[in-house]
């Protein structure tokens, strides 16, 4: 959608996430407002915003991946005193910006008296204040929506890669796979948009797996990739354990090339067996998650990031002047 946002908007950035929240300022052609932020002697925080926000639209960009500078915990902390301050300050509507959703994973009891994380952080943003949550491609998408009883923007990455693919497209027969049936629907909806984008068929194919005690299992393969450059669609990469069971039962099946595209970077240390292993031939992923330094050898060889900072830039563009959501929600 086209068009500047006029000044009647603020849109903020905590310290952790200062870089990608200018990156989205810049691209809706506004610069990031101004806010005190303050660690105290024993990890207690304050965040304020220190140019009038009474009577905005407010929005908040924070992701709550935790890393060397901090945990989940202090972003997610960080981001929910910010907007209760933000709200006791007269702001008229205040969204939570967050790229990458920390707790989102425990959606749902597994074992008896699992909690169920996903819907107490919910209860956490309701609580402070927050009218809207905005979020990049969480593990699940229905349990997200029914979490939060307030308003809920899901943004996906399937156009980020599809647009990526299609670039080296010519005279290329592709397959898109998904790691487990649980993402069944976003391995879908790239496979969806490349035949769209391509205008022929793209297969589709699933893997099954099956976790316990930390060892990924199962051997049913769903699927035609003989011949094919598959796909492999995920939300996130943690220690790589499920994507290289995946890319191993591509390759049995007679993949002719396998990449893995995974929205979140959430890279645990085990995560250097998955580029050192010399199976995957691509690893591509977006900025949601800041990369760490033991990871950045990677890049410009099989390691490629997306940044995602336009797609947010253009859901708050449609949000302020009352455009429609539905392609960058999927829906």
């Amino acid at each position: 959608m086209a068009g500047q946002l006029d000044d009647s908007i603020s849109i903020f950035a905590p310290a952790a996430s200062a870089g990608f929240g200018a990156d989205v300022a810049a691209a809706v052609g506004l610069r990031l407002a101004r806010h005190e932020e303050l660690v105290f002697t024993g990890g207690e925080y304050k965040l304020r915003p220190i140019e009038s926000v009474r009577g905005r639209s407010v929005y908040v960009i924070q992701s709550l991946f935790g890393d060397k500078s901090g945990s989940s915990n202090d972003r997610l902390c960080s981001l929910l005193f910010f907007i209760g301050a933000l709200k006791d300050s007269g702001a008229r509507r205040v969204t939570a910006c967050v790229p990458f959703l920390a707790y989102a994973r425990l959606d749902r009891r597994t074992a008896a008296h699992d909690p169920v994380t996903t819907r107490y952080v919910a209860r956490l943003f309701e609580a402070a204040g927050a009218d809207r949550v905005l979020a990049l491609e969480v593990h699940n998408r229905a349990a997200f929506d029914n979490a939060f009883r307030c308003e809920t923007v899901h943004l996906e990455a399937a156009p980020l890669f599809t647009r990526h693919f299609c670039a080296a497209a010519e005279g290329v027969e592709f397959a898109v796979a998904t790691p487990d049936i649980g993402g069944a629907a976003r391995a879908r909806r790239v496979q969806e948009l490349l035949q769209a984008a391509l205008g022929r068929p793209v297969n589709f194919a699933i893997v099954d797996k099956k976790r316990s005690h930390g060892v990924v299992s199962g051997d049913l393969f769903a699927g035609e990739v003989e011949g094919r450059r598959v796909i492999i669609v995920d939300d996130l990469i943690d220690s790589g354990t499920t994507v290289l069971h995946a890319i191993d039962a591509c390759r049995r099946a007679g993949a002719l090339r396998v990449d893995v595209a995974a929205t979140h970077a959430s890279f645990a240390p085990a995560a250097h067996r998955l580029f050192d292993s010399g199976k995957p031939d691509s690893v591509l992923v977006t900025d949601s998650v800041a990369l760490g330094d033991d990871f950045s050898a990677y890049l410009g060889g099989l390691l490629t990031v997306i940044k995602v900072a336009p797609t947010f830039a253009e859901a708050i563009r449609r949000l302020e002047h009352g455009g429609s959501l539905s392609e960058l929600e999927g829906l």
